[in-house]
């Protein structure tokens, strides 16, 4: 009875938050977001008519964890250009490192779980979840440390998806950790648990989207492109150096 009654106050705040998201016109701002929190509403629809048969939830409980981890990676590449859409640079050099960094960290989730026997019955939300929310979550510090080293100011909106994702990713990943440690119970922790953090997600996001909000511009001259480009000056000066040394070395 409790775990529908947070499924359905999950469901109601997806729907308000999809709405405003649409009358506000944010889901053009944030579609990869918004094409988030859609799907997870059509999959906590679908849940409830699919779980009776075992073997169909099962596959249906895996086929969108797995593409809900994608889209989240996505949400938070978003993020990232949102964030820092004033210094381009920095944001395209952050989007590679992060897209290779959860590019990498799925592949070795798909091999890991790939060699779990009959891994959609034995697989645990530990080796399929564990590495890319502990990525995630590395994605949300980084910018945060970020912003709070330049000083840059956070908008409404975008203060409402980092504290929102924080959240979420960080009991996901404490909860995780007491899993995979064989802490007693620990399993019952994030079954029960990780829902109602959810609907506390949820509802950060409703109060901070509730309308757009654009980011305050800074009252002072911020370095970050700067830096960034005194970076790639010298690392491509290193590469033309390593490269040099390469070719003395083959040449000989």
């Amino acid at each position: 009875m409790i775990s529908l009654l947070i499924l359905s106050a999950g469901i109601a705040l997806e729907l308000i938050l999809l709405t405003r998201g649409v009358q506000q016109r944010l889901i053009r701002r944030y579609p990869a977001f918004y094409s988030y929190i859609g799907f997870v509403l059509v999959s906590d629809i679908l849940v409830y008519p699919v779980h009776f048969n075992k073997h169909i939830y099962l596959y249906f409980y895996w086929f969108t964890e797995f593409l809900g981890l994608i889209l989240g990676c996505l949400a938070l590449l978003e993020f990232y250009r949102a964030a820092l859409a004033s210094y381009p640079g920095t944001a395209r050099m952050a989007r590679a490192l992060l897209g290779i960094l959860f590019v990498a960290a799925m592949i070795k989730t798909v091999i890991k779980t790939m060699n779990v026997y009959e891994w959609w019955f034995y697989a645990t939300p530990v080796q399929v979840e564990g590495l890319l929310r502990v990525c995630q979550l590395l994605a949300i510090l980084l910018l945060t440390v970020l912003f709070l080293f330049y000083s840059i100011p956070f908008g409404k909106n975008l203060r409402g998806i980092l504290l929102g994702f924080g959240l979420y990713l960080s009991w996901s990943v404490i909860c995780l950790a007491f899993v995979a440690a064989g802490v007693a119970k620990a399993q019952s922790l994030w079954s029960y648990t990780i829902p109602i953090s959810y609907v506390l997600t949820l509802i950060v996001w409703t109060v901070h989207l509730w309308s757009y909000q654009p980011n305050p511009v800074p009252d002072r001259a911020i370095p970050l492109e700067q830096d960034y480009l005194r970076v790639a000056a010298a690392t491509q000066r290193r590469l033309q150096t390593a490269r040099g040394h390469l070719a003395k070395a083959v040449g000989s």
